[in-house]
């Protein structure tokens, strides 16, 4: 008998949690999953140096698509899982109106009752891509929620994601890949 190492199982949990999820929102004949794309880069590809800390450093533009009608805010969290020290988070928007079906290129500008989390760098609002060395994939992740979130501003994302649980009626992911240019 062998024992699975704790993160193998967070892995292994974390997989079958969206599998589940996925079950429910087909037995609710939502058949049509969420997508999130940006008209910058595609899914799995290198995101442009304008989008980084060697560039301009501001958000790309972001886009969405079926989202479940009884959304009633979003959430947007951006975040590189492949940081030495483990995943650093780069961005992270929270109560998003459920009108909304873009985030615009440069976006600062928070609509009413929206709110900015804090990144890893204790900051609001967007920080680009910047790793150390190699290749880290940048992870954009849309969630749905059935709920307005009641959080105070400047939260990190543990207890964004805490408050979320048992609110998310669909996610979808972009994920974009960085390497830093020789100057």
């Amino acid at each position: 008998m062998s024992l699975i190492a704790p993160r193998s199982f967070v892995k292994v949990f974390c997989f079958f949690s969206f599998f589940i999820a996925a079950l429910i929102m087909q037995a609710k004949g939502d058949s049509v999953i969420m997508k999130l794309s940006s008209p910058a880069f595609v899914n799995q590809t290198d995101i442009p140096i304008l989008y980084t800390a060697q560039g301009k450093n501001i958000s790309p533009p972001l886009h969405w698509t079926h989202a479940p009608q009884d959304t009633m805010s979003f959430v947007l969290i951006c975040e590189d899982p492949d940081a030495p020290g483990g995943p650093f988070d780069h961005w992270i928007l929270y109560n998003i109106p459920p009108s909304f079906v873009n985030i615009p290129e440069n976006f600062s500008t928070l609509r009413s009752g929206m709110h900015s989390g804090l990144n890893s760098w204790g900051n609001e609002g967007y920080g680009g891509p910047n790793p150390p060395s190699g290749t880290h994939r940048y992870i954009f992740t849309l969630y749905a929620l059935d709920t307005q979130l009641d959080l105070p501003p400047k939260i990190r994302k543990k207890g964004i994601l805490l408050a979320m649980q048992s609110h998310v009626l669909a996610q979808a992911r972009l994920i974009g890949r960085y390497s830093k240019k020789p100057i």
